[in-house]
């Protein structure tokens, strides 16, 4: 069974209902139809109801089963325009702000994932909107779970005749919020990563540290960054397998690891990447799903109080059914 699959076959236990604030885009629409004819989850279009109908009518796709909501005639609009202005206020937002910005589909969708009388459990955007205009409201509106510090993005890679990883399978972190974490950022989301891990694949997380460099080979402020972030990985999680400095190679490929890093704890078996900054990790994801032809799962977010997942702009229409399952899997295990 796929990755995904296993995801859709868990979600299936305990069906959930996610937000999709961009319902006038096709592959949003096509996404929606096949998850409700699949029944892993229900759907909620935020969105101008004539307008959805119509673009899916064109587009001869079947969305019964999916409630639309319009921001502008819902009947929640002004006590979610209070909500958020409850908030926001200690920020400086005004009433009037309020009253726009709960226009916006992707505020009002995030506001129903926190509503407590609301039937939403989780929210995925990002077909048409920026990383920031989908995780901007979420930090705003949810914030972060109990006991987090950061907010950080991973990617669920899944690598086809792949003998690294967990059968292929990996975690990219961060590889789309944060652009250039500390040390104890980098600890933060090695942790978060590895918890991820364990939720989504269902295995020990093996995580490696990424650099230029493995256990010393060079020195510079780069390097030690990342030496202090898993010294502080080890001393807030000491059951935690974690390694680092690591280069690639000797963080994947066993038979380097004996050559490169003899001592390490991953021995070249890791299925956590932790990269340095977003350059890397974002650069990381994009080669690994275009030359490897990998699935390429998120940005999927950490750290919420409630699931709240990005996409690529670029993303096909299974590859929002896929997010949307893995929210719901999210959203069981909260």
């Amino acid at each position: 069974m796929s990755f995904i699959e296993e995801m859709k076959k868990r979600a299936k236990t305990q069906i959930r209902t996610i937000v999709l604030p961009e319902a006038e885009d096709v592959r949003v629409l096509k996404a929606t139809e096949n998850v409700l004819k699949e029944g892993y989850a229900k759907i909620i279009l935020v969105g101008n109801k004539d307008k959805v109908e119509e673009v899916a009518r064109k587009n001869n796709i079947n969305i019964k089963g999916a409630k639309i909501v319009d921001p502008l005639t819902s009947e929640k609009y002004d006590e979610y325009v209070n909500l958020l202005y409850d908030l926001r206020k200690i920020k400086g937002m005004t009433i009037e702000q309020a009253k726009e910005l709960v226009k916006d589909p992707v505020y009002f969708g995030v506001l129903m994932v926190k509503d407590k009388n609301s039937e939403a459990d989780g929210l995925v955007s990002g077909a048409v909107h920026s990383t920031s205009d989908t995780i901007r409201p979420a930090l705003q509106i949810l914030k972060t779970r109990e006991g987090i510090k950061l907010v950080s993005a991973f990617f669920v890679m899944v690598v086809p005749n792949c003998e690294y990883g967990e059968n292929g399978i990996f975690i990219f972190a961060d590889s789309g919020l944060n652009e250039n974490p500390t040390d104890e950022d980098l600890s933060e989301i090695a942790i978060e990563s590895g918890e991820s891990f364990k939720q989504l694949i269902g295995k020990e997380p093996q995580i490696a540290m990424l650099s230029y460099s493995t256990h010393g080979s060079a020195k510079s402020c780069l390097t030690e960054k990342i030496i202090s972030a898993t010294d502080k990985v080890r001393k807030k999680v000491p059951d935690l397998i974690v390694d680092g400095e690591l280069q690639l190679d000797a963080a994947i490929m066993p038979e380097v690891a004996k050559m490169k890093a003899p001592d390490s704890p991953v021995k070249g078996e890791a299925n956590v990447l932790i990269f340095p900054n977003l350059d890397a990790g974002n650069i990381g994801y994009k080669l690994v799903q275009r030359l490897a032809k990998a699935e390429a799962y998120g940005p999927l977010c950490q750290g919420l109080a409630k699931p709240v997942n990005d996409l690529s702009r670029g993303c096909s229409s299974k590859d929002i059914e896929g997010v949307i399952a893995i929210t719901a899997v999210q959203a069981n295990d909260e």
